[in-house]
C-alpha cells in the first residue's frame, strides 16, 4: 500500500513509461488521421485547410507527413523530439480549425497536444533508436 503513495519513481518506470507514449501516440494517430491522409491524398487536397496561405495541397502535405511520418519516427523513437514539433503544429492547427468546444466530437485534439508536449520534454527514453544511437 505504501508503494501506491511513493512519490519518487525508477529508472525503469521511467523509460518504460516513455515508452508507452512514444509508441501509444505513433500508434493512434496513424491509421485515424496519418494513413487517412496519406491513402485519400488526391481527393482531400482540394478541400483541405488552406494554412497561412501555403495553399491546400502543401497543407495536407505537411499534415500527412507530420501524422503518418512523424509518427513512425516517433514509435521507434528516432529524432523523437524532432518529430514531436510538426505533430505538436498539426494538433494546434487542427484545434483552431475545429472551433473546439471542450467534451464535444474532437475530444482527442487535446489529449494528443498534451501527449507529444510530453514526449518533447521527457524525450524517447531508453528503449529507443535514439538511445542505441547515442551510446555508439
Amino acid at each position: 500500500m505504501k508503494r501506491l503513495f511513493y512519490h519518487g519513481y525508477s529508472k525503469h518506470a521511467f523509460n518504460i513509461a516513455t515508452l508507452l507514449l512514444r509508441v501509444g501516440f505513433g500508434v493512434l494517430m496513424i491509421p485515424s488521421h496519418g494513413w487517412r491522409k496519406l491513402s485519400n491524398f488526391a481527393s482531400m487536397k482540394e478541400d483541405f485547410i488552406n494554412f497561412m496561405g501555403l495553399g491546400s495541397t502543401l497543407s495536407l502535405g505537411l499534415a500527412t507527413f507530420a501524422e503518418f511520418f512523424c509518427s513512425l519516427l516517433l514509435i521507434f523513437g528516432l529524432a523523437t523530439r524532432l518529430a514531436t514539433i510538426p505533430l505538436i503544429i498539426t494538433m494546434v492547427v487542427a484545434f483552431g480549425k475545429h472551433n473546439y468546444i471542450f467534451f464535444e466530437k474532437y475530444d482527442l485534439i487535446p489529449a494528443f497536444i498534451i501527449g507529444y508536449l510530453a514526449i518533447l520534454l521527457l524525450g524517447p527514453g531508453k528503449h529507443s533508436l535514439d538511445a542505441m544511437i547515442s551510446k555508439k
